[in-house]
């Protein structure tokens, strides 16, 4: 008995197997003959490929009964660019206007039926590893099938439940892939243009406030609306500086979590000598060096993306050590919260690192010039992933721990629970 042929298989089979091609590929299969042609317009297959793609993180089927899954495949290819850690930059403040406490980091997570934004920051118990986790955005589907945000004001309500009953709704744009910007008060654009990419620029620092201006100018001018754009772009200001909100910045952090080349790699937290949590940011350049930076509250000085120590390269130190690592350790006292034990951790390997905080602002420690012990230290990498950093002027080393595994948020409480 001969095979069957594929347009002889069942239509459920067939979508299944075109499920996993991208919409480039199933305008292809569409112009190589007549059977073909609807795939374009297919919900089925629309719906398919959504589940392909997103069925692990979401639930393609419940975001909105109005939506065409074609819709809905190109809001979810859009959003997905959102997922993750972002840093906060500018002076911009939190949802509550000019005296809200400034929460350094933005993380968009799935959710079955949404995305949601949540902004995060340390805790204020003494010694706590918790992280206080704020609603502030909601992307989802209108009841009309139209991609919505909100931009939440009350900082109690669950984001996952829905946008509350105090939303702004707000515009959310990219500057480049790594640069987001949150404009309340703006609407959502609608159609192919809900994530306008303003301009093509890939770059870690932020445009300043006349830079930005000139952005929105030349795009004014140059859309098709002309001089109306101008208008509503100063309209819109005016609403947002009546209602108190101010247009908020984010960068990307591209790469939040280690991975087995890079163990250090990622976003950090750690108890700092007067007890507070601090977060950190360890990332590695091109040529194999290692900086890590304290991120922080933005706009005050040296405190929103602060050095704290590099090294050129990562060559590790491996065991056996000698006796003279060893007192550098075990001389040393831990710096850690009280659900951090060190009885099941051993160290694995040593880095030598240098402090980049005292080679940048050196008048900070009062260190003397030209004294080489006063800028080094040590990473001590733990056998469970995990490491503790420290300085040879110091008496103390700083145990972190992870902010966020597998795409999910560690020791996260609520704004009540501060």
């Amino acid at each position: 008995m001969a095979s069957p042929t594929f347009t002889e298989l069942p239509d459920d089979i067939q979508v299944n197997i075109f499920s996993f091609l991208n919409p480039c590929e199933i305008s292809a299969v569409a112009c190589t003959s007549r059977r073909f042609s609807p795939l374009p317009g297919s919900p089925s297959l629309w719906l398919a490929m959504c589940e392909r793609r997103w069925g692990q993180f979401t639930s393609p089927a419940s975001w909105g009964p109005n939506c065409t899954p074609r819709r809905l495949y190109r809001a979810l290819d859009q959003w997905e660019n959102l997922i993750g850690f972002w840093r906060r930059i500018g002076h911009g403040h939190g949802s509550g206007g000019a005296d809200a406490t400034c929460h350094p980091l933005l993380f968009f997570q799935w959710n079955s039926d949404c995305i949601t934004g949540s902004l995060v920051s340390p805790c204020a118990e003494p010694g706590s590893y918790c992280v206080v986790k704020s609603p502030f955005l909601w992307l989802g589907m209108s009841q009309d099938g139209e991609m919505v945000s909100y931009r939440q004001l009350q900082e109690e309500h669950e984001l996952e439940a829905g946008p509350g009953s105090d939303p702004v709704q707000a515009t959310v744009s990219f500057v480049g892939p790594n640069h987001l910007v949150v404009e309340p008060n703006g609407g959502f654009r609608s159609g192919d243009e809900d994530m306008e990419v303003v301009m093509g620029i890939e770059s870690s620092s932020p445009p300043d406030q006349a830079t930005l201006q000139m952005y929105q100018y030349f795009a004014n001018r140059t859309s098709p609306c002309g001089e109306k754009g101008v208008r509503r772009q100063r309209r819109r200001e005016r609403e947002r500086r009546k209602s108190g909100l101010v247009t908020e910045h984010f960068v990307r952090i591209t790469h939040y979590c280690p991975t087995p080349t890079r163990p250090l790699q990622g976003l950090w937290k750690g108890i700092c000598e007067n007890r507070s949590l601090e977060f950190y940011l360890v990332a590695y350049d091109d040529i194999g060096g290692i900086t890590c930076r304290r991120v922080g509250e933005p706009g005050t000085q040296f405190s929103g993306y602060s050095p704290i120590f590099w090294t050129p390269n990562a060559d590790f130190i491996e065991p056996p050590f000698s006796k003279e690592e060893y007192k550098i350790y075990t001389s040393r006292e831990h710096l850690r919260g009280d659900s951090f034990s060190l009885e099941s951790r051993l160290v694995s390997r040593i880095l030598c690192i240098n402090s980049s905080y005292d080679l940048v602002i050196p008048d900070l420690t009062g260190a003397p010039g030209g004294n080489l012990r006063n800028v080094e230290g040590r990473v001590w990498e733990y056998d469970d992933g995990t490491f503790g950093f420290g300085f040879l002027r110091n008496d103390y080393i700083v145990d972190l721990k992870h902010v966020a595994l597998d795409g999910q948020l560690l020791d996260s409480v609520g704004k009540s629970r501060m």
